[in-house]
Protein backbone atom coordinates (compact mmCIF):
# COMPACT_ATOMS: atom_id res chain seq x y z
CA UNK A 1 0.00 0.00 0.00
CA UNK A 2 1.65 3.26 -0.73
CA UNK A 3 1.89 6.11 1.64
CA UNK A 4 -0.15 9.45 0.91
CA UNK A 5 2.68 11.75 -0.30
CA UNK A 6 4.41 14.54 2.86
CA UNK A 7 2.87 17.89 2.80
CA UNK A 8 4.75 20.20 0.58
CA UNK A 9 7.38 22.50 2.60
CA UNK A 10 8.87 25.45 0.92
CA UNK A 11 12.65 25.60 0.45
CA UNK A 12 14.30 27.77 2.73
CA UNK A 13 11.06 28.24 4.86
CA UNK A 14 11.28 29.41 8.37
CA UNK A 15 9.02 28.05 11.17
CA UNK A 16 6.51 30.78 12.42
CA UNK A 17 6.94 33.06 15.24
CA UNK A 18 4.84 32.18 18.57
CA UNK A 19 3.68 34.89 20.62
CA UNK A 20 5.71 34.38 23.41
CA UNK A 21 8.94 33.97 21.17
CA UNK A 22 8.06 37.04 19.54
CA UNK A 23 7.55 38.51 22.94
CA UNK A 24 10.98 37.57 24.18
CA UNK A 25 13.03 38.85 20.81
CA UNK A 26 11.76 42.25 21.50
CA UNK A 27 11.85 42.13 24.79
CA UNK A 28 7.82 43.21 26.42
CA UNK A 29 5.29 41.17 27.84
CA UNK A 30 3.62 38.32 26.44
CA UNK A 31 0.32 40.80 26.94
CA UNK A 32 1.72 43.04 24.39
CA UNK A 33 1.68 41.17 22.07
CA UNK A 34 -1.74 40.05 21.97
CA UNK A 35 -2.69 43.88 22.78
CA UNK A 36 -0.90 44.52 19.21
CA UNK A 37 -2.58 41.72 17.51
CA UNK A 38 -6.24 42.92 18.63
CA UNK A 39 -5.64 46.80 18.60
CA UNK A 40 -3.24 47.16 15.76
CA UNK A 41 0.20 47.57 15.80
CA UNK A 42 3.31 45.23 15.80
CA UNK A 43 3.78 43.12 12.95
CA UNK A 44 1.99 41.66 10.80
CA UNK A 45 -0.32 38.64 12.34
CA UNK A 46 -1.13 35.54 10.89
CA UNK A 47 -4.21 33.24 12.71
CA UNK A 48 -3.39 29.80 12.01
CA UNK A 49 -6.71 28.03 13.04
CA UNK A 50 -7.11 29.56 16.56
CA UNK A 51 -3.48 30.52 17.17
CA UNK A 52 -1.40 33.28 16.72
CA UNK A 53 1.93 33.25 14.55
CA UNK A 54 3.97 35.66 12.58
CA UNK A 55 6.34 35.63 9.75
CA UNK A 56 9.91 36.01 10.54
CA UNK A 57 10.52 38.40 7.69
CA UNK A 58 8.02 40.77 8.98
CA UNK A 59 8.89 41.13 12.23
CA UNK A 60 12.22 42.43 11.22
CA UNK A 61 10.68 44.61 8.67
CA UNK A 62 8.14 46.03 11.33
CA UNK A 63 11.15 46.09 13.63
CA UNK A 64 13.07 48.28 11.06
CA UNK A 65 10.19 50.87 10.60
CA UNK A 66 10.32 51.58 14.18
CA UNK A 67 13.97 52.84 14.03
CA UNK A 68 13.93 56.48 15.43
CA UNK A 69 15.96 59.16 13.49
CA UNK A 70 18.24 61.19 16.06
Amino acid sequence: MKRPASPAVTPGARRLATPQELADYVGVPLSTVYQWSSRGGGPKFIRVGRHLRARWDDIEKWLDAQVIAA
